[in-house]
């Protein structure tokens, strides 16, 4: 409806001589809203106030003038103006009635914009670390991610999903150590096993396919300092490679990382989460990517020597210091994998790079932009999207979790006491940018206290209705009732027919913002308004005008609330 608005403005100002130069950068769809007081109408536009300077003319007077040149419409019923210059639009009960048919025609597709050619996006999420299971911090990057794919899907764009996996350097050295050193303890030797290993039990698991029968253990500590653990890990990494051989060694490594990332892979699953590629970081150095992208860099001459390392000239490009992507002992740095991964994601055609990462990211933005920058591709390219921190309760005391000690709620764990769909609309309920305290107790509530049961059983609701219909024998005939809209004229019904015309502005709003929450307070307000009409009005009702419509219009509200729970990753139940 709003578009609509949109349209006959601009068709109106596109006729008058004296605006011909209104400039480019006034975009009218972005100056028509929804009003806050609907004593103002249904829509305003601040366009004449915005035209004032550039015209010469007082806003209000503008104002009239667009006014007295808007086309003909059944859609609006009232126009005025207020204040400074705003132009105000009441719509007319047809436009209401116009949009609930359009519901009704277009089912759960309601609201889904055309496709777009530009950009091509690339949204990469997860991308947790396979050294162990996913836990509930990563469950929040994930239906983030997925929400945020979809609702940009929803909005028209065309959006690729992918997981980037960390399977080369050091974290995969100290996995194949701690599944090595537990395989030991397996057999019987009695391991003290190192501070900075991985120790959660699901090495126990992995380590019960590995046999180390005729490694010794007390060679492979020959020489790892107890009192220094980062230089104990390093000494049994290495020892480990030499007792072992390469190749025996990263046979394990291997095995650990696979074990792991089927894990991780069955778990997203369950969760409703899947990708369109699993990008190996090992495949970089495979195929030279992140030399290639050096030798560009130092032909560049955005490289220098210092110290023994190699930098890459980061403040040229905003960054608050340079940036070492060659360390002294001649190892590559994770920021040299990040510029090779994500020139290499420009490379295969994508307009938009959207990564979604932990809040300890915030100072990657900007390095990263800068490799790009400087790799010939704009900065703005990248768009990072920051999940804050999950803080699990239960019965109101907060649950201790350490990912160091292995002491961690893993989201199987989390997806098999609350449920996907709870898990999956908890995660969103709140911006990203802001800390999340998930209530167990209240995720698992059956009652109007929860907010995805409260949304859920108003899609069940209707569905019960329908269920009664058949039980009384009777038929509901859409198309008489989309031709009785007239009857639909109790406050309850103008106002869910309002809060459904709605929904295709929310999802574009949720998507441009990046931000699924204002999907999930939509969908709380339409259950709201749903209850309400449902606990004030009969829909059975004996005249069939009035039953027929009714029913449509709680049927367009059951298609509008499955489509919006589709977006989130929730299932619409016809029961409960």
């Amino acid at each position: 409806m709003k578009s609509n608005v949109a349209k006959l403005v601009e068709e109106a100002i596109n006729g008058l001589p004296d605006l011909a130069n209104v400039p480019e950068m006034v975009s009218i769809s972005t100056t028509v809203e929804r009003t806050r007081d609907a004593k103002h109408g249904d829509f305003s536009t601040n366009i004449a106030m915005r035209l004032a300077k550039s015209v010469g003319k007082n806003p209000r007077e503008i104002a009239q003038t667009i006014i007295d040149a808007l086309p003909d419409s059944d859609i609006v019923s009232v126009v005025e103006i207020a204040g400074p210059g705003f132009i105000n639009f009441r719509l007319s009960a047809q436009a209401f009635h116009q949009e609930l048919a359009n519901i009704l025609d277009k089912g759960e597709n309601y609201g889904r914009q055309e496709t777009r050619s530009k950009p091509k996006i690339l949204l990469e999420f997860v991308s947790a670390n396979p050294t162990g299971p996913l836990h509930v911090g990563h469950g929040r990057h994930g239906a983030y991610g997925a929400t945020l794919g979809n609702l940009l899907e929803a909005a028209g764009y065309s959006v690729d999903r992918e997981y980037y996996v960390n399977d080369a350097g050091r974290q995969m050295d100290i996995l194949g150590v701690s599944v090595l050193l537990r395989a030991l303890e397996a057999g019987g030797a009695i391991v003290d096993f190192p501070e900075a290993g991985y120790r959660g039990d699901y090495i126990r698991d992995i380590a019960a396919n590995i046999d180390a029968s005729k490694l010794d253990a007390d060679a492979l500590f020959d020489g790892a300092p107890a009192d220094d653990k980062e230089a104990q890990i390093g000494a049994l990494i290495e020892n480990a490679e030499k007792l072992l051989g390469h190749e025996r060694f990263h046979a394990i490594r291997r095995q650990s990382l696979e074990s792991i990332l089927d894990d991780i892979k069955d778990d997203l699953a369950k969760f409703g989460i899947r990708f369109d590629r699993w990008f190996s970081e090992q495949s970089l150095i495979d195929d030279n990517r992140i030399d290639d992208a050096l030798v560009v860099l130092k032909e560049r001459r955005m490289l220098y020597e210092k110290d023994g390392a190699t930098w890459f000239r980061a403040t040229d490009y905003g960054d608050e210091k340079d940036r070492v992507v060659v360390r002294e002992n001649g190892k590559k740095t994770y920021f040299a994998s990040d510029i090779a991964y994500h020139c290499g994601k420009r490379e295969r055609s994508y307009d938009l790079l959207i990564d979604v990462l932990g809040s300890d990211h915030h100072g990657y933005v900007a390095r990263v932009q800068a490799g790009l920058e400087a790799m010939g591709y704009t900065g703005d390219s990248l768009e990072v999207e920051l999940v804050q921190f999950v803080t699990l309760y239960r019965g109101g005391e907060k649950i201790q979790m350490s990912t160091r000690s292995g002491e961690f709620v893993t989201l199987r764990q989390l997806r098999e006491e609350v449920g996907k769909d709870a898990a999956r609309f908890f995660y969103v309920m709140r911006s990203n940018d802001q800390h999340l305290d998930f209530d167990l107790e209240l995720a698992k509530s059956r009652s109007n206290d929860n907010p995805v049961y409260y949304i859920q059983y108003a899609h069940a609701r209707v569905a019960s209705v329908f269920r009664q219909l058949t039980e009384k024998s009777l038929e509901h005939d859409r198309a008489a009732g989309i031709a009785a809209f007239d009857q639909l004229t109790e406050t309850h019904e103008k106002a869910l027919m309002t809060s459904l015309s709605r929904y295709p502005e929310i999802i574009e709003l949720a998507a441009n913002n990046r931000a699924p929450q204002h999907l999930v307070h939509y969908l709380r307000d339409l259950a709201n308004e749903l209850h309400s009409y449902y606990n004030a009005h009969q829909f059975i009702v004996d005249d069939d005008a009035t039953r027929n419509a009714r029913l449509a219009l709680i049927d367009a509200t059951r298609m509008v609330i499955a489509s919006g729970l589709a977006i989130i990753g929730v299932s619409a139940p016809d029961s409960m």
